[in-house]
């Protein structure tokens, strides 16, 4: 009994194109050659999805198949199909050739089964189908590259880190360099799809999401942190605690200081291997949130110095 190539595929006989196109590209991942060295059979299985797709996934030698003018290899059931000898019939001129001289996996560029559009791969002049020359003879190509995401504390990527992920079915270590800015993107080379044909594998490329921080940010290496302080150590100065990505270090406010002045702490930023930036201390005045009359009648009492200009 002949093959039903919706079932070769394993779709309902009324699936829509994205759906067969999809089941392909599932089935060609799964069964091609190259991924497959130790089973035998995932070559012939290869190769049956691929010239059922052939057919299935173009829309004129669909119709012929539904309407019982072509059977599963691509031949016309009707007048003139002793024809065309073992040939798919390619309605836009001329014919292809199945190779079934087995298949070895080592020429077919299937590295789009992982990105671009796949179906640009199985092209030969007139049709989808596979070349009758077989599948050697193909250039080597470069594997296709994996994009992956990762999200990292502020502190981490500060100091610098390295994280583990899993990634194409392998646990990869990434380490990032302290000073990464979000968005920025690591490359692992080597760490992709494998090439083809004795292609270089692609690279897995790693974008970095810096989580923010509650109260450091960073410009260059440089590290920002905006410090509360009261009216008193405003005015009378005072030494406090203050974080930074390393520990808490002491900081002396000077007298007299304004809201917007800026203290540095020298060699207290993000360290790489171009320097060690700094950490800007951004001086802010908070009032007391409770009333106080003493803090008041001495404000009443002091001397009003002009302050604005405009």
């Amino acid at each position: 009994m002949a093959k039903n190539l919706y079932d070769v595929l394993g779709v309902s006989k009324g699936a829509s194109a994205m759906e067969i196109k999809s089941q392909y590209r599932k089935l060609a991942r799964k069964y091609h050659p190259d991924l497959n060295k130790e089973d035998k059979t995932a070559a012939e299985k290869f190769k049956e999805i691929s010239a059922a797709y052939d057919i299935l996934g173009d829309k004129d030698k669909r119709q012929k198949y539904d309407n019982n003018e072509i059977d599963a290899e691509g031949k016309p059931t009707g007048f003139g199909a002793s024809g065309f000898g073992g040939g798919g019939f390619n309605p836009g001129g001329g014919y292809h050739t199945y190779s079934t001289n087995g298949f070895n996996g080592a020429g077919f560029d299937f590295s789009s089964l992982f990105g671009e559009d796949i179906f640009s791969q199985f092209s030969n002049g007139g049709g989808n189908g596979f070349a009758g020359a077989g599948y050697g003879g193909r250039r080597a190509q470069k594997g296709q590259d994996i994009a992956y995401a990762l999200d990292v504390d502020f502190l981490d990527v500060a100091k610098g880190v390295e994280k583990n992920i899993i990634m194409n079915g392998r646990q990869l270590n990434v380490k990032i360099p302290a000073g990464t800015t979000s968005g920025q993107v690591l490359r692992l080379k080597g760490q992709g799809y494998a090439g083809v044909n004795g292609g270089a594998n692609g690279d897995a490329l790693i974008t970095v999401n810096v989580r923010p921080h509650p109260y450091f940010r960073a410009e260059g290496t440089n590290v920002f942190i905006d410090l509360p302080i009261s009216m008193k150590e405003a005015v009378l100065g005072a030494k406090v605690i203050v974080p930074t990505i390393s520990g808490k270090v002491n900081l002396t406010i000077p007298a007299y200081s304004s809201s917007g002045e800026k203290l540095r702490l020298k060699g207290k930023g993000i360290k790489t291997k171009n320097g060690t930036g700094d950490e800007i201390v951004n001086l802010v005045i908070m009032s007391p949130k409770a009333k106080n009359p003493d803090l008041e009648n001495v404000l009443k009492d002091t001397v009003e110095e002009q302050l604005r200009t405009f």
